[in-house]
């Protein structure tokens, strides 16, 4: 089931389904992550909080993931997105273009699945203690209005 949450006056796309969700890394989200690294924490929290909240209510349990996890995975994601898509403003070669494009497609949909449906959980697990590092490094201005049109 699509949900979509409105926080700070972006419209966030996220799927819920058992034991996974889905956040859509589109020019919303892009936007709703600029900002500061301590706004970006905020936010990050929120929506983690946001999701997980309406995923109880709904399925009637909680997800099993951590909000470190869940965000680090989010905004690795969002960070890969951006910079194939920069990548591809630069380099001007289409077979690479083609190639990137494709690795881009992936990182659209974020999917977040517990440790039995998510087969890499353990890595956003692992990375889940550098949340604060991974989001001072994600760039202030994701120039979201200038690269990502959809």
């Amino acid at each position: 089931m699509d949900k979509i949450y409105e926080l700070a006056g972006n419209k966030i796309k996220v799927g819920l389904e058992p034991q996974l969700i889905r956040v859509y890394s589109n020019a919303q989200l892009w936007a709703y992550l600029e900002g500061r690294a301590a706004t970006r924490l905020e936010r990050s929290e929120l929506l983690v909080n946001t999701i997980k909240a309406d995923y109880k209510q709904h399925f009637g349990k909680t997800l099993i993931i951590s909000n470190a996890s869940l965000i680090v995975e989010i905004l690795v994601h969002v960070y890969c997105d951006y910079l194939g898509l920069s990548f591809n403003r630069i380099v001007q070669i289409k077979w690479i273009q083609v190639l990137v494009k494709k690795l881009l497609e992936r990182a659209e949909v974020v999917d977040c699945g517990e440790k039995g449906i998510d087969s890499n959980r353990w890595v956003w697990d692992l990375l889940a203690g550098s949340k604060s590092l991974l989001i001072r490094i994600l760039p202030k201005n994701l120039n979201a209005k200038n690269i990502k049109q959809h």
